[in-house]
């Protein structure tokens, strides 16, 4: 190694970039890393920085602080917030494993964060561009709402409870929807839930006046309040009421409250997991592209090893009171319809590798969409959605614990078994669903984008890899 580092000024390596990145990059003390990374390749840049992260990440997990600070040097001569997608997606994520680290002196944290300032209409803003960015919000409205004018067929009063009402676009979509239902349309009440009392208002303005145009009667019921501490009496349900239940993005929040119970068996494949990621980056083929191989070999280093995820079972899933008592007072209200959207990965892993694994694999997919889609010129937009939505995401999943770690998404299957724990009962979603989905994404020229039926639900992916999950459900004595 002496004689290695004697010829750092050398031309004469014999050895690849790769190669000999691969041992510099776990010795520690060795510095700032050799000039000419910065000269690789975008996809050789790309394979360093997952070498890289998965070892920092491995130090921060193991606590071995002098290592990861180390990691986090070498990763900063890398990465940027301005770079490829690569670069980007390693900002931030060393921006999460620092915090993560700095949570071991609170002292320190808080200072640091002290006069950080969270605006609510920051939030509001970066979840509109999300909406006009992307197109997963669209398609899982318009497969909502055409789930509900389905089951809602024939009634005259509907009541929607919406757990995260803050985007007026899907409602006032259903409105115009109901408007042109040949028997006429229903009274249609809207319980909106959020915890800003701002959001709601400029709901109820927004959707009243569309209705006012439309001629249909038509009621908002604003409730302040988090999901978690909700009381479903305001609620507020009618006898002769037909009801229908929407959750975009949310339930997975409540599975925080029940954090120390959840994931109990931790099997000794997890050893395993935690101490192989790195060999197999080492061991990839170094001649194909971020890009195919991201696409390809999923399962090398973006995703954990199949024995590192906790096995499905109703006895993992029924330690999960809180999560089990608001579904079972959603379906003690006998809703005719409950639809449910939810990222389609697992980021509630019991271990920081686990959840470093899918969270890579996730937010790759994710930074890659939405750079595909959006224009130059909207440039900063795009920054704004990876700064303060998809980085803020990383951050809750791999700096938090406890009942800080809202982002606790999990997939599909995960649903499924829970909501029929539940007792509801599976709605298939039609054709139709997906037919005006697949137009949706014709009419604006999305490109790159695939909706796939799986058990009777929808997942919206990127490429091939699912990305989200729209599955509806019914009450079920």
């Amino acid at each position: 190694m002496a004689g290695m580092v004697q010829e750092e000024g050398s031309s004469s390596v014999t050895s690849s970039p790769l190669q000999f990145f691969s041992w510099m990059s776990l010795s520690p003390g060795l510095g700032s890393p050799y000039p000419w990374l910065r000269e690789l390749k975008s996809e050789e840049r790309g394979l360093c920085l997952i070498q890289l992260l998965v070892a920092c990440a491995n130090h921060v997990a193991a606590g071995n602080i002098e290592n990861a600070n180390i990691g986090l040097e070498h990763i900063s001569h890398l990465a940027s917030p301005d770079g490829d997608t690569m670069q980007r997606i390693a900002a931030y994520f060393t921006e999460a494993l620092a915090d993560r680290m700095l949570k071991g002196w609170p002292g320190l944290h808080k200072a640091l964060n002290s006069t950080k300032i969270s605006s609510v209409t920051d939030e509001i803003l970066v979840q509109k561009l999300f909406f006009e960015l992307c197109p997963f919000l669209k398609l899982a409205y318009v497969i909502t709402n055409q789930a509900i004018v389905e089951a809602m067929e024939g009634e005259k009063m509907v009541h929607i409870i919406d757990l995260n009402s803050s985007e007026p676009a899907q409602w006032i979509n259903l409105l115009q929807t109901l408007s042109a239902r040949p028997e006429g349309p229903p009274h249609l009440r809207i319980t909106g839930i959020h915890e800003q009392r701002e959001v709601l208002e400029q709901m109820a303005l927004r959707l009243t006046d569309e209705a006012e145009k439309l001629d249909i009667p038509f009621q908002f019921n604003p409730i302040v309040s988090k999901l978690e501490n909700l009381d479903l009496e305001r609620l507020r349900v009618k006898t002769g009421e037909a009801l229908a239940v929407n959750s975009v993005l949310q339930l997975h929040t409540l599975l925080a409250s029940d954090d120390e119970m959840l994931r109990k068996n931790s099997p000794s494949g997890s050893k395993a997991q935690n101490s192989n990621p790195l060999q197999r980056v080492l061991q990839m083929n170094n001649h194909r592209t971020l890009g195919e191989w991201l696409e390809k070999d999923p399962v090398h280093v973006l995703s954990p090893s199949p024995d590192s995820t906790s096995t499905l079972s109703p006895l993992s899933l029924s330690a999960s009171p809180k999560m089990g008592s608001f579904l079972n007072a959603l379906w003690s209200l006998s809703p005719k319809l409950m639809v449910v959207t939810e990222q389609e990965s697992n980021h509630n892993g019991p271990t920081l590798m686990e959840r470093v694994m899918e969270a890579l694999n996730f937010y790759a997919a994710m930074f890659d969409c939405l750079e595909s889609t959006v224009l130059s010129r909207a440039l900063i937009d795009r920054q704004k959605v990876e700064k303060m939505l998809f980085g803020e995401e990383i951050k809750n999943i791999i700096a938090c614990e406890g009942i800080e770690r809202k982002e606790r998404h999990e997939k599909l299957e995960k649903w499924i078994l829970r909501l029929e724990l539940a007792g509801f009962g599976r709605v298939p979603l039609s054709y139709n669903g997906m037919l005006q989905a697949t137009r949706l994404l014709q009419s604006y020229g999305y490109d790159g984008y695939k909706i796939k039926e799986e058990n009777g639900c929808l997942v919206i992916c990127w490429q091939e890899r699912p990305l989200f999950s729209v599955s509806a459900w019914r009450f079920r004595r």
